[in-house]
């Protein structure tokens, strides 16, 4: 509720150090009387930074006000120590391409913070796991073992006598906290799930969550269904990857659902969710409506008939006349020039449409970007 917001017009921290979609997700199991419980967290890049939506597939993302960086990064993690102990950071961004600005100015910012109590982990998810090759995350849980036994988990008898208590909690981000943090938090919940069912002796020592095939789908659909909700509330759509979540591996179906996600992702992004991101703003309280005052959601001038329907009207009509128009193109000279006008045209129109593509866009009309 400090950054409430849909995926592009809520990026990374405020200057307050709250972040977008963070959410915290609990992983209880009862078994022979005792409950137990494990926390993760997830959470935005705690940077000032941007990713304003123009048409294009993927917008540019953009580090403002980097020289606040250090502070905003401070009081972020002040207050996930205050509430949660110490703090294990798992960064699953790229490092490279358009990611990587993010990814230098993130590691840059943590080296003034890590301690005894923060560590930070950097870890290329697609660069190492590639589109499918999610079995290599068990290399990053090697690493970070030592780290989640210190942190521990919760526990308690049939009587509700604590006998453990987590002390610390992983923070897991990529850009969007969505689908590459739904595979890396399913596997650190199923680490957690095997640890704590052979304290109480119901697993061997090598045994897992594999070897229990009823268990084990009804794992993978809690965390698959968590990770949907998550992405539907911030993106608009259920999580990529959410085949390898529920089933344990890349199928050919989930492939081609990815694909439709994407393409949800980038019409609501662009055409929908300006008046999703005002919604949220006049219920969270961020915005005050003045008595007397006129309507805020009123459009005027090119806004009242732009975003999707005039984008699609010039690119289809321009694209339409330039084909007509070569197809006639025989020996006269005029017929020639027809064709020639509507593709200069149709050029023209796809250039304007390119550089002003901000323009073209549903963007939030209440409190524009924080």
């Amino acid at each position: 509720m400090k950054r409430v917001g849909t995926r592009m017009w809520r990026r990374g921290a405020n200057r307050e150090g709250f972040v977008a979609n963070f959410v915290e997700t609990e992983q209880v199991i009862e078994a022979d009387g005792y409950i137990f419980s494990y926390v993760q967290i997830r959470g935005s890049i705690p940077l000032l930074w941007e990713q304003i939506v123009d048409l294009t597939y993927k917008p540019k993302i953009e580090a403002v006000h980097l020289e606040e960086a250090p502070n905003v990064v401070e009081r972020h993690f002040h207050d996930l120590r205050r509430r949660y102990g110490e703090v294990m950071v798992i960064d699953l961004i790229n490092q490279q391409g358009s990611e990587g600005v993010l990814s230098i100015a993130f590691a840059k910012a943590m080296q003034n913070i890590v301690s005894d109590s923060i560590r930070y982990v950097p870890y290329d998810f697609h660069h190492i796991c590639g589109n499918a090759n999610f079995e290599r995350l068990s290399d990053l849980y090697k690493d970070i073992t030592q780290s989640l036994s210190k942190q521990s988990y919760y526990l308690a008898d049939s009587e509700g006598k604590l006998l453990q208590e987590q002390k610390g909690v992983v923070r897991t981000n990529c850009i969007d906290c969505l689908d590459r943090t739904n595979v890396t938090q399913s596997m650190l919940g199923r680490k957690a799930l095997e640890t704590q069912l052979r304290r109480i002796c119901l697993f061997e020592a090598s045994e897992t969550l594999h070897q229990h095939s009823d268990l084990d789908v009804k794992f993978q659909c809690s965390w698959a269904d968590n990770g949907d909700d998550i992405s539907i509330q911030y993106s608009g759509t259920q999580a990529l990857k959410g085949d390898f979540v529920r089933y344990g591996k890349r199928t050919a179906f989930g492939l081609l659902q990815d694909g439709f996600n994407s393409l949800s992702r980038y019409y609501l992004n662009n055409f929908k969710d300006g008046i999703k991101q005002d919604a949220m703003d006049l219920v969270a309280g961020n915005y005050t409506v003045k008595r007397g005052s006129s309507s805020p959601f009123q459009l005027n001038g090119f806004e009242s008939f732009a975003y999707l329907p005039v984008a699609s009207a010039l690119l289809v009509t321009g694209i339409t006349m330039t084909t007509l128009s070569l197809r006639e193109v025989g020996g006269e000279t005029y017929q020639y020039i027809h064709g020639v006008l509507w593709a200069g045209l149709a050029a023209g129109m796809t250039a304007l449409i390119r550089t002003n593509g901000r323009l073209f866009c549903n963007r939030p009309r209440l409190c524009q970007l924080q």
